[in-house]
């Protein structure tokens, strides 16, 4: 059976019908207000039925940042756009006659790594997404944890660092703060403060504006040899690895698949991340131990993953 599968972003959604095995037949985009909910809502409609005239759909699946109902018909809270306690499936519903499941945005890009992507051998997984902020998938035996009320797998609130950074949470220490896009920005902004003299490249990075560095301009610089933006990423990547060796005592996974925009530096961040979670693991010698593996499934993940977990 084919479905839909709905990605639904800050400023955009994007929409494709997938089959069977994970293949994306057909796609669209639709350009969005996060401060217009019931704009978000015509599109996602728009995109549902543009797609469905040329296929013979019979799901949807909808995946928003946020907090997702246990029923998976609600978004109980979301951080870009202006949903609280949102019944997104019955608004939907009345333009879309087929089945229609919600779902984390994570949780479905973390759903089609193991399905279709770098997690499809496994029955034990866990997903991180180093974008922005850090997200993230827990599947054991096979089924996509999601916890009692809807909001398993936030990975990036947990604490790492007490009395640490200040978190848009509400609190001090989280994961997301070392991990994460807005970490590696932070800290190449701090660098160029203390070591002015080796900030060059990242500098020209960032177009000459050293106060708006961001972490995509250290992911370039490192990617040209620079030995500043190198340091950075193998410190974000110290403090993802030593993340994910407390996620593997927690749910000893097979295997761990890093995924998001800062993934994009690829070994730059795997290669540290590698050495600090076995540096971190607990009983190292006496246990199997996870491989850490970079996401195949692209910016297709979102989209492919909520058709899949409709379908299901």
């Amino acid at each position: 059976m084919q479905a839909v599968g709905v990605d639904i972003g800050g400023t955009k959604i994007a929409a494709g019908v997938v089959d069977e095995d994970g293949e994306v037949l057909a796609s669209t985009q639709h350009e969005t207000d996060p401060d217009d909910p019931a704009e978000i809502e015509r599109a996602v409609v728009a995109a549902v039925s543009e797609l469905r005239a040329d296929f013979e759909v019979g799901a949807v699946g909808v995946a928003a940042a946020g907090f997702i109902s246990p029923r998976r018909d609600a978004v109980l809270f979301a951080p870009n756009i202006a949903w609280r306690d949102h019944p997104l499936r019955d608004r939907l519903s009345a333009g879309i006659d087929l089945p229609i499941v919600v779902e984390n945005d994570a949780n479905a890009a973390g759903w089609a790594e193991f399905r279709f992507g770098a997690g499809r051998d496994a029955e034990h997984m866990v997903m991180a997404t180093v974008g922005t902020g850090l997200g993230g998938a827990i599947i054991v035996d096979g089924r996509l944890l999601r916890g009692a009320f809807g909001a398993a797998g936030e990975i990036g609130h947990m604490q790492m660092v007490p009395h640490g950074h200040y978190c848009g949470c509400g609190h001090e220490g989280c994961w997301e703060m070392y991990a994460s896009g807005r970490a590696l920005g932070r800290a190449a902004l701090a660098a160029v403060v203390a070591q002015p003299d080796r900030a060059g490249a990242l500098v020209a990075a960032a177009g000459g504006a050293g106060n708006k560095i961001k972490g995509v301009h250290v992911t370039a610089a490192a990617e040209a040899g620079d030995p500043l933006a190198v340091e950075l990423l193998a410190e974000l990547g110290y403090w993802l690895g030593a993340g994910i060796s407390d996620l593997a005592a927690i749910v000893d996974p097979e295997v761990a698949v890093v995924g998001g925009g800062v993934a994009a530096a690829g070994d730059l961040l795997l290669k540290p991340a590698r050495e600090s979670f076995r540096d971190h693991l607990s009983a190292r010698g006496y246990r199997g131990e996870l491989t850490i593996q970079l996401a195949e499934m692209g910016n297709e993940a979102g989209i492919v993953g909520a058709a899949d977990l409709a379908r299901h």
